[in-house]
């Protein structure tokens, strides 16, 4: 972020009386905060309801295990790419005005990526609607930062905000899975264009302008710099999975930490850096940040194969697999509103550390359990860790926004939705690439299949659940009850490992945030 965009125009608190039944604050206040909910909407919603309609879009266009994993992650690859540049672009021409080009961006190419002919296409229009809606996401909290500054208004308002992503999480598996079953997949694209539609006509009214008036250039090569870092590491971490340590994917993985480094060595030599690394040097800062990707890396992961599993093993329909979520995507909006008042009693840094503990107990419940008996238990491990993720991400939003100067909020909060997106794509990219490849080892596929069934059909069992189960669908009862049996026990055993890697990580990122921001004081009353 440039060193003048940190002096941003901060809107002084509203003078106007609190409207009846709100806490504090003026109604015009709380009705800006309700429209920026609609992009956070729509970014939820999206991931959710599109992880959802993988088997059909799978059986629609015929991807590999590799092209699917890229239809989800190719759109928070380049946003967490662009996200920093957004944030400065916002800091010239105005947060409020980058929201309106980002909403009506996103809409379009929703709208033309909803028709899509090849998953080429398909990835392709990711990708766009990952430029789109990096423009979307730190406007939302630097806007929310210049609208509400006063600390417990603002942790509330956080708290709505994070309550936003788990209510567009919960809505989007319904919706989803509804469209999918009534229309085509491409359904569940074209609804960013109703949503984003109050925002458009209301937002320029009732949400306040907020820009720096002063800012720094846009330095183009640290923009390169960020997307060449981004694409080679996720791109290595998938080839690596998959594949194994062969050269294209440690090739691929030293070169995104080499544009790393440069991009680091960069910042620090420019007078108005992209990125402002100094704010990396607060403690809480960078605690809470990590406390972000973690809860967001285990979230999104265990979703990722909960949903085929509903779908593929269990049999439930699109829309039947999303309602059986909703109780805990729910409970994440819950906690996350709980816990607000909770920090008045209970300092910040462990309630953190309690959410993130509650995240490893999730995956502890899959790592050692079995999930032959139904999924009653991998729905269970996921109330548990929805009520974790919700309890850190409000209060982590809230220690990243409040450990900073006003002034630097809008690097902040750029810096904070690059955590998001980065523990979304490495959640998708590192436990879905672990999963595919341990599905792929340990798929036994049954004698006399090949003399059945097509080399092309056989070749996407091998790769993906959903091609074994589609191909089962067509062959002789024997033989289909036996492959589906083996794909889903394969399938069951990449569970367990990503189950056991997300344990390691959320209890080790506990114990770190319990010691990291075990002195920052509770809330005041």
């Amino acid at each position: 972020m440039p060193a003048a965009s940190q002096q941003s125009t901060i809107r002084p608190a509203p003078t106007a009386l609190p409207a009846p039944g709100l806490p504090g604050g003026s109604w015009r206040d709380w009705l800006a905060l309700g429209l920026l909910m609609f992009p956070v909407l729509l970014v939820a919603v999206d991931n959710t309801a599109l992880t959802f309609a993988l088997p059909a879009i799978a059986a629609a266009l015929r991807t590999s295990g590799v092209e699917l994993l890229w239809i989800v992650d190719a759109y928070p690859l380049v946003l967490a790419g662009l996200l920093v540049a957004m944030g400065s672009l916002g800091d010239r021409i105005g947060r409020r005005r980058l929201l309106v080009i980002g909403s009506i961006g996103f809409a379009a190419v929703s709208a033309a990526t909803a028709f899509a002919p090849s998953a080429g296409w398909l990835i392709a229009g990711r990708a766009f609607l990952g430029f789109f809606g990096a423009m979307l996401m730190p406007a939302t909290l630097s806007l929310i930062r210049n609208i509400f500054p006063d600390p417990n208004r603002r942790r509330l308002a956080i708290a709505i905000w994070a309550a936003g992503f788990s209510g567009g999480a919960a809505l989007g598996p319904i919706l989803g899975g509804w469209l999918v079953e009534q229309f085509w997949w491409g359904a569940v694209l074209l609804v960013a264009v109703p949503i984003m539609l109050p925002l458009l006509a209301l937002g320029p009214a009732f949400i306040p302008e907020s820009r720096d008036p002063s800012p720094g250039k846009v330095d183009v090569p640290s923009i390169l710099l960020s997307l060449f870092t981004m694409v080679p590491m996720v791109y290595g971490i998938k080839d690596l999975a998959t594949e194994g340590p062969g050269a294209t994917a440690l090739g691929t993985m030293a070169l995104g930490l080499a544009m790393g480094a440069a991009f680091v060595r960069r910042q620090q030599r420019l007078h108005s850096p992209l990125l402002d690394l100094s704010l990396f040097r607060n403690r809480v800062f960078s605690m809470a940040i990590t406390a972000n990707i973690l809860a967001l890396f285990s979230f999104n992961g265990f979703i990722l194969f909960l949903a085929q599993h509903l779908q593929l093993i269990e049999g439930m329909s699109p829309s039947a697999a999303g309602m059986a979520m909703v109780p805990a995507l729910v409970a994440t909006m819950v906690s996350g509103l709980a816990v607000v008042p909770a920090v008045r009693k209970v300092r910040p840094g462990f309630m953190v550390a309690a959410g993130l503990a509650m995240s490893a107990a999730g995956y502890s419940m899959v790592a050692f359990g079995s999930t032959g008996g139904g999924p009653a238990l991998l729905l269970g491990a996921l109330l548990v860790l929805a009520l974790g993720v919700g309890t850190a991400e409000t209060i982590s939003n809230d220690l990243i926004l409040g450990s900073v100067p006003p002034e630097k909020s809008g690097a902040a909060a750029a810096i904070s939705e690059t955590g998001y997106e980065i523990g979304a794509v490495l959640g998708t990219a590192v436990l879905g690439s672990i999963l595919t490849a341990s599905y792929q080892h340990n798929l036994r596929l049954p004698a006399g299949l090949a003399d059945t069934a097509p080399a092309q059909s056989t070749a996407h069992a091998r790769e993906t659940l959903a091609g074994a189960m589609e191909l089962a669908a067509g062959l002789p009862g024997p033989m289909a009850s036996t492959l589906r049996q083996a794909a889903g026990s394969a399938f069951e055993s990449g569970v367990h490992v990503t189950a056991a890697i997300g344990l390691v990580l959320m209890a080790t990122a506990a114990v770190l945030a319990a010691v990291v921001l075990r002195k920052v004081p509770k809330a005041a009353s």
